[in-house]
């Protein structure tokens, strides 16, 4: 299987992190993608354009990252990182939660990526920074769960909460001690969270 991602992107981190812990690593090549050049193949693979995409033996093309993890789950015998009953709902929820958190991130990203400074709309980044504020807000109340082998939720969550660490210089930390602590203990306990990471 071919994966086709980018290093710094939050969900391809989230598949990276599925796969390792489903034991599926080397079950997959990772191809560097470039979702901006109109030449890269990944507007063929996947018509919207974006990553994570995951491409089969027989050329299927499988998106988003909800997708390929739960093929990754389904893969690995089933029920790993997604359960079954009160529980999938449950971590399903975290992952859309920590799902919205990325895209605001990275909406902001496009936003300052793609505008000079005197077109960026402050409105629209502040609409989205409200979004990971509540967020993370709600999270740091309620806390956040952590299985011994981490379900989808948890590690959406980390991936999420890294994205803030790369683009916005952790800013997130000074008001959330419990998420700060959260992390922590997810590095230290999922080897390729700290092998996925990136700086720049």
């Amino acid at each position: 299987m071919i994966l086709r991602s980018s290093p710094p992107s939050p969900f391809g981190r989230k598949v990276k992190i599925a796969a390792a812990i489903l034991g599926l690593s080397d079950k997959i090549e990772i191809v560097v993608t470039d979702t901006i050049d109109p030449a890269d193949s990944i507007r063929q693979q996947n018509p919207l354009g974006k990553i994570p995409a995951l491409i089969l033996a027989d050329g299927t093309a499988l998106y988003d990252s909800r997708v390929i993890v739960e093929y990754l789950d389904l893969m690995a015998g089933g029920g790993k990182l997604i359960p079954n009953g009160a529980e999938r709902i449950q971590t399903l929820t975290l992952q859309a939660l920590a799902d919205g958190i990325m895209d605001a991130g990275i909406l902001q990203m496009y936003e300052r990526r793609f505008r000079d400074e005197d077109r960026r709309e402050a409105k629209w980044i502040a609409h989205q920074q409200g979004k990971i504020d509540r967020a993370l807000a709600y999270l740091e109340q309620t806390g956040a769960p952590l299985h011994t082998t981490p379900l989808i939720g948890e590690i959406a969550l980390a991936c999420a909460l890294g994205y803030l660490d790369l683009r916005f210089e952790g800013t997130w930390r000074a008001k959330h001690p419990k998420l700060v602590a959260w992390l922590d203990r997810f590095a230290a306990a999922v080897p390729s969270f700290e092998k996925t990471r990136v700086t720049a």
